[in-house]
């Protein structure tokens, strides 16, 4: 059965996707505004399948949050507090090569991010990596988002790009993609009114990139975005990857309200749907044509719609995470670690090909690929 004839409202969006022609704003809004999820779910299947295939992709990781105090305080946030909170902690080194003693042969990447503390100076998180990579050499160290490298720079009175120069000297392999949140202003000067810009943060990894350095991108939806942000968020990333060619994958991040002081702002706010994870999933790849890959966060969106989520654009499971915080603290209740037997299950599963890789995408294991 054909899913979109040539009477279809989406039939020239659907000859564009075809022929590899980039979308424009327009169309974007006119797939992010409909509700046919099955049409979206076909068109960014094809473009999914058309660059990876079958294959999905995993890696075997760990999370450290060293710090969970934060001067920035965002409304949307339930991970940091004030340093006088009694849930308030930082990391000692001691505490951090404890971490890196349970970390099992096979991990291939540690995901560092943190609260902006205003007491830790840049030599603490150099030390860090310092450790980490001594105790870890072959491990990569994916860490700091453009909005912590800002309040680096801020409080050590240092341009990025030096704090950049002088933590990649301390073993810092790359860059997660957290921070982006909405780059709207208005929607974004309520739910993280003192944090970084959007126009910063995209300066920033412009920087990082141009120093070498790959990275990710985010996006955080359903909360007081319009899906005009939404598209006008893929496409300022989609520009940026045109100029740079650093960013390596798109994850898709909905809002948890639980714990956060959002929510009794605009206690009219809820949890995202399947639906809309689904929509937003599918749109983000059909709009984001030069970014390899898109990845579905297990630990946000569960197991199962995960599994759904393959065939709705993404190609990415993420990894094994373990010790996941940040959206815990906001209510989640999936687990925080998987063992790397049961991603490659829930992947056989959904009817894909399983694909262990490194943080830079080359792949470390196949073998299981076949079952």
């Amino acid at each position: 059965m054909e899913v979109i004839g040539k009477t279809h409202p989406f039939s020239d969006i659907w000859e564009k996707v075809q022929a590899g022609i980039r979308l424009s704003k327009e169309d974007g809004l006119r797939l992010m505004k409909s509700n046919d999820i099955i049409a979206l779910g076909h068109m960014a299947n094809y473009v999914r399948e058309k660059k990876h295939g079958d294959y999905v992709f995993f890696n075997t990781n760990r999370h450290i949050n060293p710090t969970n105090i934060c001067q920035t305080l965002c409304s949307f946030c339930a991970f940091g507090v004030r340093m006088k909170d009694p849930k308030a902690y930082t990391m000692s080194m001691e505490e951090i090569e404890h971490r890196a003693d349970m970390v099992p042969p096979g991990v291939t990447e540690i995901h560092i991010v943190g609260g902006n503390n205003p007491q830790l100076k840049i030599d603490y998180y150099e030390e860090l990596l310092r450790r980490l990579k001594k105790k870890l050499p072959h491990v990569h160290l994916k860490a700091f988002t453009a909005v912590e490298l800002d309040h680096f720079s801020r409080v050590n009175k240092m341009p990025v790009e030096e704090i950049l120069q002088r933590l990649v000297a301390a073993g810092l392999d790359s860059m997660p993609g957290g921070g982006a949140e909405i780059f709207a202003e208005k929607p974004r000067s309520i739910i993280a009114d003192h944090k970084t810009s959007g126009e910063r943060w995209l300066e920033i990894h412009e920087i990082a990139h141009e120093m070498g350095l790959r990275s990710n991108c985010t996006m955080l939806y359903n909360h007081l975005e319009s899906e005009e942000d939404r598209i006008d968020h893929l496409i300022a990333l989609r520009e940026l990857q045109d100029r740079t060619g650093g960013f390596q994958t798109f994850i898709p991040l909905s809002w948890h309200p639980e714990n956060t002081e959002l929510i009794k702002q605009y206690p009219d706010l809820n949890w995202s749907t399947g639906f809309l994870d689904l929509k937003v999933l599918a749109v983000a790849r059909l709009m984001l044509d030069n970014i390899d890959h898109i990845k579905t966060y297990w630990i946000q969106v569960g197991t199962k719609l995960a599994q759904t989520a393959l065939w709705f654009g993404a190609d990415d499971l993420d990894g094994t995470v373990v010790e996941e915080k940040i959206y815990h603290a906001a209510g989640a209740e999936t687990e925080q670690e998987m063992e790397k037997s049961e991603l490659i299950r829930l992947i056989r599963e959904a009817g894909r090909i399983p694909v262990e890789r490194d943080t830079l995408y080359n792949i470390v294991n196949m073998e299981f690929a076949i079952a």
